[in-house]
């Protein structure tokens, strides 16, 4: 099986494409920069794709463009779509709750999800909530503060490698279409996760919920971030963060 992984330089494409490699299988990366494993190619520009994408059987699509998701999927379809022979079949990451949380990445990704389902091209989708580094990374970036603030509603981060772990498995059962949603196997409030951070690093600040008005902090609170039933990740935060 040839497959290609774009953002495979990132943090959940450095944990899949490791896991690929585990099950024997080795992945061309896309980046910009040149390296040993990489293959060159630009998603914003379309440069280097068709080379890429030469005898690719699937593509995992893992990159982010953060204010343009659909502006990079658009240059990834249409360079499959012009591809002589098979068409690749794309395997695509986005987020859970991308349909009812009005923040513009989430458009951005909803608006990719909607082009690959439009695009004529064999595909799967799977959303996952937030990763675990996530939720360290609000609080880490408050390490000068006084106190904790964290955001008044309850999340249900997700270890990467667990993430990697599904997308790996849609490659190899060549499951189309949406795939079911997966969470981490706890919900806990913010302030609940910044009390946790605290206790990793032996922190003494109070953690403090923020009240945030506005209509993505009611779409949050409404738990349209969360997976109902039975969570498919296995790593709480605690053992992220004793891992770490």
């Amino acid at each position: 099986m040839n497959v290609l992984v774009t953002g495979g330089t990132g943090n959940l494409g450095r944990a899949v494409v490791k896991r690929l490699r585990a099950v024997d299988i080795e992945p061309r990366v896309l980046s910009r920069r040149q390296g040993p494993g990489l293959i060159t190619g630009d998603l914003r520009s379309g440069a280097g794709l068709a080379e890429a994408l030469d005898g690719i059987d699937t593509v995992l699509h893992l990159a982010t463009g953060y204010r343009n998701d659909l502006d990079i999927t658009r240059a990834l379809l249409d360079a499959a779509r012009a591809r002589a022979g098979a068409a690749p079949r794309i395997v695509y990451i986005s987020i859970v709750g991308v349909d009812a949380i009005p923040l513009g990445y989430y458009r951005g990704k909803l608006a990719a999800e909607r082009a690959i389902e439009g695009s004529g091209l064999p595909f799967a989708l799977l959303r996952a909530t937030q990763f675990h580094t996530l939720i360290e990374q609000i609080f880490h970036t408050q390490r000068a503060l006084p106190v904790l603030l964290a955001p008044p509603f309850s999340a249900q981060p997700i270890a990467a490698g667990e993430v990697a772990e599904r997308l790996v498995e849609l490659v190899h059962t060549g499951a189309t279409g949406r795939a079911a949603d997966i969470g981490g196997p706890e919900v806990r409030t913010a302030a609940e996760f910044g009390r946790l951070y605290q206790e990793a690093h032996s922190g003494r600040r109070t953690v403090r919920t923020l009240s945030i008005p506005g209509a993505t902090v009611r779409a949050f609170r409404a738990g349209h971030n969360l997976v109902p039933g039975t969570p498919y990740g296995r790593q709480t935060f605690a053992e992220f963060l004793a891992a770490r």
